[in-house]
C-alpha cells in the first residue's frame, strides 16, 4: 500500500489528535462559560440580599433558579470533559468504541462526547457520544462491516 493510498483511506492518529484537541478546547470553553454564568447568577442573587422589598425576594429566587440551572450545565460539561480526557489518543481502535475515528460512506464520526460537527483538514467529522442512536447502530463493528441506521445501509470504510 502506498503512502498516498494510506492517507486517502486511513484516518490516522494525527486526525485523532486534532479531533481530540478541538473537542477538548470546545468542552473546556463550555465549562468556563457555564462556571462564569453560574457565578454571575449567584452574585446577582447575593447583591439583592440586603433589599427588604418583596420584589427583590422574587428576583433573588429567580437568580437562584438560574444559578442552579447553570450549575447543572457545569456538572454535565465537567463530566463530558472527564470522558474526553479518558480517551487514549495513541490507541488504534480495531472495533468501534469510545475514542474511535470512523469513516463511512455517509459521514465521518469521532466517538467521544456529543459536540456536533468538527472540521479537520477540510473534512467534516461529527463528535458523537456512545449514547447516540447512530453509535448504537455501529458499536463493535469493524472496518468493512456495514450497519443500518434510519433504514439506510452504511459501510464502514476505515477506523482508528
Amino acid at each position: 500500500m502506498t503512502t498516498s493510498t494510506m492517507t486517502e483511506t486511513a484516518p490516522d492518529l494525527e486526525i485523532k489528535h486534532r479531533l481530540m484537541e478541538e473537542c477538548l478546547k470546545a468542552q473546556t470553553d463550555f465549562v468556563e462559560n457555564a462556571r462564569f454564568a453560574m457565578e454571575e447568577a449567584q452574585n446577582s442573587a447575593n447583591e439583592s440580599q440586603g433589599a427588604m422589598e418583596d420584589k427583590f425576594e422574587s428576583f433573588r429566587e429567580a437568580c437562584q433558579i438560574q444559578r442552579d440551572m447553570f450549575a447543572k450545565q457545569l456538572d454535565e460539561a465537567i463530566s463530558k470533559l472527564s470522558i474526553l480526557k479518558r480517551i487514549v489518543r495513541n490507541k488504534v481502535n480495531e472495533d468501534i468504541s469510545l475514542g474511535s475515528v470512523v469513516k463511512t460512506d455517509a459521514q465521518n464520526y469521532f466517538i467521544s462526547v456529543s459536540l456536533g460537527e468538527i472540521n479537520v483538514e477540510g473534512e467534516k467529522y461529527f463528535a458523537i457520544s456512545p449514547a447516540s442512536p447512530v453509535f448504537q447502530a455501529m458499536a463493535g463493528k469493524t472496518k468493512g462491516d456495514s450497519f443500518v441506521f434510519r433504514d439506510k445501509s452504511i459501510k464502514i470504510l476505515d477506523l482508528c
